[in-house]
């Protein structure tokens, strides 16, 4: 009882916050709820000395959860899962309680690609833990290959806990009148399966979705034409620069630096600026605290910073 107090009490204080947005959005028929903003690894991150993750351990911050999107289609009771994190436990529980449903699970989880804080997640629904019977995820070629021939992943398909829904490039996956999703690929260091990110069309609004990409001058498409077409665009900023980096190849995680992107953006204008909402923070990535030197930096030249229990309706 007292566990469910708490956990309404936080619900309350993380999604009722900022009453004038969460309006607009209820008024919305599918919304977006940010569930997470970091990246794979998590913060803290394991075996981390810095000053970034000391406190962390002893006090964590409830709000540090693995990047992922739920989405709810209001109208029709429906809700979908972008990535399937280590946190998804508690993700699955944020999403039912936005959304209000009487189910614990989504409709539908789509993965990007198999990096452990994309995909791993599954795990919990397997014999061990919930038992869920057909789940749907969404996969492309790649990744289902490696789903069936490799376990643990096999025994959820065997089991039955887990259903396949095959997708590819840029072909439009029809969820719900209101609710539609388009794949699409992107570089990235591929060493299991492709990545992809993911386009989210509602009955207003689109948002772009790439939590993970090589560096943007690697892509075949212009990430500046892809921005002028959505009114939102969730991009890689796993870094914010290379000093965070100094111990590590780059060429092993090649991500768009923060300072990179912001000087490719420099000449959108204002209301294409405000459109770019930062996500998929590293343990060592200074924007996961928005009021650091470089969060206001990031804020002052007109881009966001994404927030866990941030809603934004479509």
């Amino acid at each position: 009882m007292i566990m469910r107090i708490i956990l309404s009490f936080f619900l309350f204080s993380v999604f009722f916050g900022c009453q004038g947005q969460n309006k607009q959005v209820k008024e919305s028929k599918v919304s977006i709820l940010i569930l997470g903003t970091v990246q794979d690894a998590g913060s803290p991150q394991i075996a981390c000395k810095k000053e970034c993750c000391e406190a962390l351990f002893s006090k964590p911050n409830p709000h540090r959860k693995v990047v992922s999107l739920g989405i709810v289609d209001h109208e029709n009771n429906k809700t979908f899962l972008l990535e399937a994190t280590p946190d998804m436990p508690s993700q699955f529980k944020l999403l039912k309680e936005y959304a209000n449903s009487k189910t614990e699970t989504p409709e539908g989880i789509f993965l990007t690609h198999a990096h452990i804080g994309h995909y791993t997640g599954l795990m919990y629904l397997g014999r061990e833990a919930l038992g869920s019977k057909n789940v749907p995820v969404y996969v492309m070629p790649l990744m289902e290959t490696f789903l069936t021939n490799n376990g643990p992943w096999n025994q959820l398909l065997k089991l039955g806990n887990i259903s396949l829904q095959k997708i590819k490039h840029e072909k439009e996956v029809k969820l719900t009148e209101n609710l539609s999703v388009i794949p699409f690929l992107v570089p990235h260091r591929d060493e299991f399966s492709e990545t992809v990110g993911y386009k989210i069309i509602g009955p207003h609004k689109s948002a772009l979705f790439i939590p993970d990409i090589d560096k943007w001058s690697k892509w075949s498409t212009n990430i500046i034409e892809e921005i002028k077409k959505v009114d939102y665009a969730f991009l890689d900023a796993t870094f914010f620069d290379g000093v965070e980096i100094n111990n590590r190849d780059i060429s092993e995680i090649p991500h768009p630096f923060v300072v990179e992107s912001m000087e490719l953006f420099k000449n959108l204008s204002t209301i294409e600026k405000a459109k770019i909402h930062f996500i998929h923070f590293n343990h060592t990535n200074p924007l996961l605290n928005v009021n650091s030197e470089q969060g206001k930096l990031v804020l002052s030249k007109g881009f966001n910073i994404s927030q866990f229990g941030q809603q934004i309706g479509l």
